[in-house]
């Protein structure tokens, strides 16, 4: 990790526990001004006073947010933007899984929304910042589990047929088809953006998650990797001087790996971009 971020602005989504926790509170450690985005006021609330102190660095912002709700993510970047100038380091980490499917208030999927839409939409309305900002970087925390991942253009939100595997795989995937396109897109631009495994996570990702399945959850819990490690990676991409300007990657253990074949193709690529486009904006308009 960089010694220092000292004058650097951080966006930590999801960032009122588990491993988003420990990266706003190591951020804030390290001296950046940490913005945390956060659903719940008392649990942000109670976390933004705890890194303050942990730290002894009150540049500890915190913006609330129902990121399954594209409304809020258009209100949360407009926030942002009221409050700051600068953005130099955006780190997309909430998300989640459901073992039934849940509608958001867009009427759509809720994994494929707080897992990639969102970050997609949030990204598009803060990339002028970011780019002002240059260099600057866009860390998206995915999954092994896009492994598993194809893109269901037929049924992308699971209407037809829901499975919570399939769902979380295929948004995980979605993300990191996403990395790779904006990756390309930015060339240039000083900004950088690259996805990340942090592993299996001793964490409340359970909380979507049905009463058998949060059982075995908390069986396998002691096996999992804890909330401290699985941060590092998030932290090297978003400090390290390592990783200045490499951009378009897949990262594991603070290390890059391949992402699964289909991950590269460039038509599906293109093709979910198209469709996420017409989502956000279609989804803008019928709202206004």
């Amino acid at each position: 990790m960089e010694s220092t971020m000292q004058g650097k602005v951080c966006l930590v989504t999801g960032s009122s526990s588990g491993i988003g926790k420990v990266t706003a509170r190591e951020l804030a450690r390290l001296g950046a001004t940490v913005v945390m985005v956060c659903r719940n006021r008392a649990k942000g609330e109670a976390v933004q006073a705890e890194i303050k102190a942990a730290t002894g660095n009150d540049r500890v912002d915190l913006i609330l947010a129902d990121l399954s709700s594209l409304a809020d993510v258009r209100r949360a970047a407009a926030e942002f933007k009221e409050r700051y100038t600068q953005l130099h380091v955006l780190i997309h980490n909430a998300g989640g899984v459901n073992s039934v499917r849940k509608v958001t208030s867009d009427g759509l999927e809720m994994t494929f929304v707080a897992n990639y839409l969102a970050p997609f939409l949030l990204t598009e309305l803060l990339l002028d910042v970011l780019k002002a900002s240059a260099p600057a970087r866009i860390v998206n925390v995915s999954s092994t589990a896009h492994q598993s991942g194809k893109i269901d253009f037929d049924d992308l939100q699971g209407e037809k047929k829901y499975n919570m595997w399939k769902a979380y795989g295929q948004a995980k995937l979605a993300l990191i088809l996403f990395t790779y396109e904006l990756a390309r897109q930015l060339e240039g631009s000083g900004v950088t953006v690259n996805a990340l495994h942090p592993g299996v996570i001793a964490s409340n990702f359970d909380q979507g998650l049905g009463k058998i399945y949060r059982l075995g959850w908390k069986l396998a819990a002691p096996f999992m990797t804890s909330v401290e490690q699985g941060a590092q990676t998030t932290l090297y991409l978003a400090t390290s001087p390592e990783v200045e300007g490499v951009s378009g990657k897949y990262f594991a253990n603070c290390k890059e790996v391949r992402s699964s074949k289909l991950s590269y193709d460039e038509a599906v690529r293109r093709r979910l971009w198209k469709v996420s486009e017409e989502l956000v904006h279609s989804l803008s308009l019928s709202h206004r």
